[in-house]
């Protein structure tokens, strides 16, 4: 394992394809710590923002290294992420202006 990791060729492209897996699987870490401090299961708004960076940076990683499953793989995320953003934040403007 070791060998493997030193024979990697350590560019910005190889950089930025690890902060993007990182930032994809923090995701489940920020949702997990949410559902323990609830006791329950639950989505955080930073679970939604996590995906669409991850997604994006995957999707660019992708485009670069060429792999058309991967590139598949990852079109279609950060547009679903946003989308539940965007429900969340419009019910919240409702549920402002019915208290109002």
């Amino acid at each position: 394992m070791i060998e493997f990791i030193k024979s990697l060729e350590w560019d910005k492209w190889v950089i930025l394809g690890f902060i993007a897996q990182f930032c994809f699987f923090s995701r489940f870490i920020v949702q997990w710590i949410a559902s323990e401090r609830k006791n329950e299961s639950v989505i955080p708004i930073g679970f939604w923002y996590l995906s669409i960076i991850g997604g994006l940076l995957l999707f660019i990683y992708s485009i670069h290294t060429r792999n058309p499953v991967f590139i598949l793989g990852q079109s279609m995320g950060p547009l679903i992420y946003s989308r539940n953003l965007y429900l969340i934040y419009k019910k919240k403007n409702q549920e402002i202006k019915a208290t109002s």
